[in-house]
């Protein structure tokens, strides 16, 4: 268990420091540290990375780094994407969502070898292509439980403008309302399967997360955070391989 409550820290660490990250570490933790099983590990990983964010976000409130009308845009149509997807959640096993999961661990981490993009300033974006990729975001999260921030900070800042600390206020935001759309939805999937999530787990994860969400922003400004977002890519690479490996030949 040690080592899972340092997961769970490190978890916090990824928010704090880059501003996503988070449940990419958290699914893979629960099931191989915790031993929890893939669809039990994936509805929890939404509570406890929301739990997290929502530390965070607040944070980012309070200094006024947080864009409301994107909130919004990404954030209704994304928790229509959550529930869509933690429904569409029960109709595979958890070792196809643990193979998505694997694949979009890959995507994570070319998006973060390849850095933050920069912010030219506000702009009039595409809003009905705002709300589409909102959608789109939310149906990962439901599906495989990931919060979608190496998707939403990028996306903040090309398409709507936003500075980069202002993206990663408004993105973890945005990621305490989709995981909370897609939590409770996965409360009732779970049930008509039987399955349980194990809330004391959830809220001491949680508390260990947000303890390291508070260390990531204080020592962030004293490390140089491109080196850290290439070697946590290396790290997802690694990680995505191992899943491939045990996930694939149970689906033959």
């Amino acid at each position: 268990m040690l080592l899972a409550l340092l997961g769970a820290l490190l978890v916090g660490l990824s928010l704090g420091l880059l501003g996503s990250g988070g449940s990419i570490l958290t699914v893979p933790v629960l099931i191989y540290l915790v031993g929890q099983p893939e669809k039990e590990a994936i509805a929890e990983s939404l509570g406890i990375v929301g739990l997290i964010a929502l530390s965070g976000s607040v944070l980012n409130a309070v200094q006024k780094k947080v864009d409301w009308r994107s909130v919004a845009l990404f954030a209704l149509p994304g928790m229509v994407g959550t529930a869509v997807g933690a429904t569409l959640s029960g109709f595979v096993s958890g070792l196809v969502q643990l193979t998505v999961f694997a694949v979009t661990m890959l995507a994570a981490a070319v998006l973060m070898f390849r850095g933050r993009p920069e912010a030219e300033g506000e702009r009039s974006p595409p809003w009905g292509l705002v709300a589409f990729q909102g959608l789109l975001i939310g149906v990962l999260t439901g599906f495989v439980g990931v919060g979608g921030g190496f998707i939403l900070v990028p996306a903040l800042v090309l398409l709507v403008g936003l500075p980069i600390h202002v993206a990663i206020g408004t993105s973890l935001t945005i990621i305490v309302l989709n995981s909370a759309s897609g939590f409770v939805r996965y409360l009732g999937v779970l049930a008509e399967a039987g399955l349980s999530v194990d809330v004391q787990l959830v809220g001491v994860f949680g508390a260990v997360g947000v303890v390291g969400s508070v260390i990531g922003n204080r020592i962030g400004a004293r490390v140089p955070r491109q080196q850290l977002r290439k070697g946590f890519a290396v790290f997802l690479v690694v990680m995505a391989a191992y899943i491939l490996w045990r996930s694939v030949p149970g689906l033959a």
